[in-house]
C-alpha cells in the first residue's frame, strides 16, 4: 500500500488485492430497510420449514439502516377506520392521477397488521385518553397498559399519521428481523454493486457481487430468488446545504440510487422514473414539517406574513378543471408549485408560523399541559432530525416566539413517500387486478413484486407507480414480498444458477477502481488530483452541477426543457466514460466509487423519462419550460423503459393506466 501524503488521510481501512469468496443460497436479501427486514420476517417464517437457505445482506448495520435510522416521530400510514379504497383515493389524488391502484390496495390491506406487530415488539404508541380527552404518549400509554392491539384508539396526527416514540424505532423492527435470521443469515457492511444474470437461462437472475466495506474481500452470491430493497436516491442533484453541511439531506445520504441502477443494469422494467420528490423541509435543517402541519395546525406563510395557498388558490383552477386538486388536500407537488410562485416573485422567504401555532393551542392549556406541548415540539425533531434542533439552538430560535423558515429541498428519488419512481412490478393474482398489471413467469404463475427479469423481486422504494407507503407500509410490502419468493422458490427448485462471468473476472470488476488507484497514483503528490483517475468526490461533484443545471434542480427552480436535458445528457456521456478512471485508496472510497456510479445511472434515467414524457404532470416537483400544462390525453398513463444488457440501449414506451377504484 503506497504512503499517502500527511495531508490527506485516508478515509477508509486500508485496501489491497481482495480475496474471493462465494455463496449459494436460495433467497437473497439486498438490503436492511423497513422493506428488507418486512422481507427477512416473513421469508424465514415460510422458509424455514422448507429448509430454505435465506441471506441477507446490509450495505449499513440493520439496527441503524434505511430511511428510518435516525427514528421517526409518526407512523405515516395507519388505515385504522379507513378502508383500503380511501387510501388507494388519496395517493391517487396527490400523485396526479397515475399510480398501480392494485399495489396500493394490497399495502393497504395489509399495513395495519405490520403497526400491530411494531407494537408487539415494544414500539410505544400514543394513544387517546377517551376518558379524559387528553394524549398520551408511549410512555404513559403503556403504564395504563392500552394499546392498538387491545382496541384502543391511537393519537393522530392526520387522517392517515399515528404519532409515536420513534427514536429507537429501527432498532425495535431490525431486531425481531434479527431474531427471525438470526446472526449467521445476516452480512452487514456488505454493498451489493451488480447483479448477475444467468448464463444458460434468458432474463434469469442467477447471483449477485458485492465486497465487504471492513476487510479486502469480494462475495459472490448464486441465487434462486433475489430481493433488492436497497432504497431510493439522495445526492443525485446539488444539495442546498453546501460546504461542510453537504453531507446534510433530507432523506438519508447512503441511499445511492443502487435500488434503481442494480435491476435496471439487468433489463428490469421501470416506470415512473421521471417523478421525483421535492419536500418542503425546514431551511439548514431539513427538519420534518408534517406534525407541525398536521398536529400544530401551523401554517406557512409569505414575507408579508399571507397564507400563499389562499392568495395563489387560483392557480389550481387548471388543475380542477381537469379533475386534480378537488380534495380537501392539495396534492403536495401544487403546495410547492404554489409556494415556488412566492419565491420568484420575491415574496420570500416562506416561514412555518410556529408561534400563532403554539400560541392557539396554547390558549386551552393549563401551564403544565404547555411545558408538555413544549417539549412534543422539540421531541419531533430529536425522534427523527436531531440536526434540526441543534440549528434552532445555535440560532437563538424558540418556535412559540419566532417561526422558521422552510424551503423545497433538492430533488430525490424515491417509491414510499410522496414520490412513485421505481420499478414495474407484478400485482397479485387476483380476479379483479388486470392482467395488465400481471407478470407471468415462465411456468405460467403469477409472483406478486416480481420484476420483469425472473426471480427478482423488490418491494418499498423500489417498486415503482405506488407512493405513500413509508415506513410502515415498506414493512408490509416486504413481508408480502418474502412470502412470494419463498413460494417462487419452491417452485423453481431445480434451478441451478450459472454465472456468466468467472470469480476473477468478478473479482477485476468490482476492485478496478483499486487496480485504477495503483497504476497512477505516482504521477502526483496530491491524491485527490491526477491525470490518471478521478477521485469519487470529484466524480460527484460533476455529476451534481449537471443535473443540478440541466436536468430541474434548485438552480433553475426545478425547471428544464429538451434543450438543457440534452447539454446534460452530454455532459453525464462524458462522465459515463470517465467513470472507467474512478479510483479507490481505500475500501471508504470503493464503496463512494460504486455508490458514484449507481447515482449516475438513476439519475440520467430519470432525466431520460423527464424527456420522454412532454408534459409537466408534476408542477412544483419539476417543471418542462417546453411543455407546461398536463395533457391527458396523451399522457394519463406510465412512462416505462426497459434497458437491454446485450445491447446496451434503453427503450422507452407507455403503458396503460388503469383504474380499478372508483372515484367518489
Amino acid at each position: 500500500m503506497p504512503k499517502l501524503p500527511v495531508n490527506e488521510p485516508s478515509s477508509g481501512l486500508p485496501i489491497s488485492e481482495p480475496e474471493v469468496k462465494t455463496h449459494d443460497v436460495d433467497l437473497l436479501i439486498v438490503g436492511g430497510g423497513m422493506g428488507a427486514c418486512g422481507v427477512a420476517y416473513e421469508a424465514v417464517r415460510w422458509g424455514d420449514p422448507q429448509n430454505l437457505r435465506i441471506l441477507l445482506c446490509d450495505k449499513a448495520a440493520l439496527e441503524r439502516s434505511g430511511a428510518v435510522a435516525q427514528g421517526l416521530s409518526a407512523i405515516n400510514t395507519y388505515l385504522g377506520d379507513n378502508t383500503p379504497d380511501d387510501y388507494v383515493k388519496m395517493v391517487r389524488e396527490d400523485l396526479m392521477g397515475i399510480v398501480r391502484e392494485d399495489l396500493i390496495f394490497d399495502v393497504g390491506r395489509h399495513v395495519d397488521d405490520s403497526v400491530l406487530l411494531f407494537e408487539d415488539w415494544g414500539l410505544p404508541i400514543w394513544i387517546k385518553d377517551e376518558a379524559t380527552g387528553h394524549n398520551l404518549n408511549g410512555a404513559q400509554a403503556k403504564a395504563k397498559g392500552m394499546s392498538l392491539r387491545k382496541g384502543d384508539k391511537p393519537v393522530r396526527s392526520g387522517r392517515w399519521q399515528i404519532m409515536i416514540n420513534g427514536e429507537s424505532y429501527k432498532c425495535i423492527v431490525a431486531e425481531a428481523a434479527k431474531n427471525a435470521l438470526g446472526q449467521d443469515r445476516i452480512m452487514e457492511r456488505m454493498f451489493i454493486v451488480k447483479l448477475l444474470l444467468d448464463a444458460n437461462v434468458p432474463n434469469r437472475i442467477a447471483g449477485a457481487v458485492g465486497f465487504s466495506v471492513r476487510e479486502n474481500v469480494v462475495h459472490i452470491f448464486r441465487a434462486n430468488a433475489i430481493m433488492v430493497g436497497a432504497g431510493g436516491a439522495v445526492n443525485i442533484y446539488r444539495p442546498r446545504s453546501m460546504g461542510e453541511g453537504m453531507g446534510r439531506a433530507w432523506y438519508p445520504v447512503w441511499n445511492a440510487g443502487s435500488t434503481y441502477a442494480l435491476c435496471a443494469q439487468v433489463g428490469a422494467e421501470m416506470t415512473m422514473m421521471e417523478n421525483r420528490f421535492v419536500p418542503a423541509r425546514f431551511k439548514d435543517g431539513y427538519g420534518p414539517v408534517g406534525a407541525w402541519f398536521l398536529l400544530f395546525k401551523a401554517k406557512a406563510t409569505n414575507g408579508n406574513g399571507q397564507d400563499y395557498c389562499e392568495t395563489n388558490k387560483n392557480m389550481l383552477t387548471p388543475y380542477q378543471k381537469m379533475g386534480y386538486a378537488t380534495g380537501k388536500v392539495i396534492p403536495t407537488c401544487l403546495r410547492n408549485h404554489m409556494m415556488l410562485r412566492e419565491m420568484r416573485d420575491g415574496r420570500g422567504p416562506i416561514r412555518m408560523d410556529t408561534k400563532t401555532a403554539l400560541n392557539t393551542t396554547f390558549a386551552t392549556m393549563d401551564e403544565e399541559q404547555q411545558r408538555h406541548l413544549e417539549s412534543e415540539a422539540w421531541e419531533d425533531f430529536l425522534d427523527m432530525c436531531v440536526g434540526q434542533a441543534n440549528l434552532w439552538a445555535c440560532t437563538n430560535t424558540l418556535p412559540e416566539y419566532k417561526g422558521s423558515e422552510i424551503m423545497p429541498t433538492e430533488p430525490y428519488l424515491l417509491g414510499s413517500h410522496s414520490g412513485c419512481s421505481g420499478i414495474w412490478v407484478s400485482g397479485p393474482d387476483e380476479d379483479w387486478v388486470p392482467e395488465e398489471y400481471k407478470i407471468r413467469s415462465v411456468n405460467g404463475k403469477v409472483y406478486n413484486r416480481m420484476t420483469t427479469v425472473e426471480g427478482l423481486f423488490t418491494c418499498a422504494d423500489g417498486v415503482g407507480a405506488s407512493g405513500h407507503k413509508f415506513s410502515s407500509g415498506s414493512h408490509a410490502e416486504g413481508r408480502i414480498c418474502g412470502k412470494q419468493m419463498v413460494r417462487y422458490v419452491m417452485d423453481h427448485k431445480d434451478f441451478q444458477p450459472t454465472l456468466r462471468e468467472s470469480d476473477q473476472e468478478l473479482k477485476d470488476m468490482v476492485y478496478k477502481p483499486y487496480h485504477t488507484y495503483m497504476d497512477g497514483y505516482q504521477v502526483s503528490t496530491d491524491p485527490t488530483v491526477n491525470p490518471n483517475y478521478l477521485a469519487p468526490k470529484n466524480f460527484m461533484m460533476r455529476l451534481i452541477k449537471a443535473t443540478d443545471e440541466y436536468g430541474g434542480g434548485v438552480a433553475t427552480y426545478y425547471m428544464t426543457s429538451k434543450e438543457m436535458l440534452d447539454t446534460g445528457f452530454e455532459l453525464l456521456g462524458l462522465l459515463e466514460e470517465d467513470s472507467k478512471k474512478l479510483a479507490a485508496r481505500d475500501l471508504h472510497q470503493l464503496l463512494r466509487c460504486w455508490e458514484n456510479y449507481h447515482r449516475l445511472w438513476t439519475v440520467r434515467l430519470h432525466m431520460q423519462h423527464i424527456y420522454f414524457r412532454e408534459e409537466t404532470r408534476y408542477p412544483g416537483f419539476y417543471y418542462r419550460g417546453d411543455f407546461m400544462g398536463l395533457d391527458d390525453k396523451k399522457w394519463k398513463c406510465f412512462v416505462n423503459s426497459k434497458y437491454d444488457p446485450l445491447t446496451g440501449k434503453t427503450l422507452f414506451f407507455k403503458r396503460p393506466y388503469i383504474r380499478i377504484i372508483p372515484a367518489d
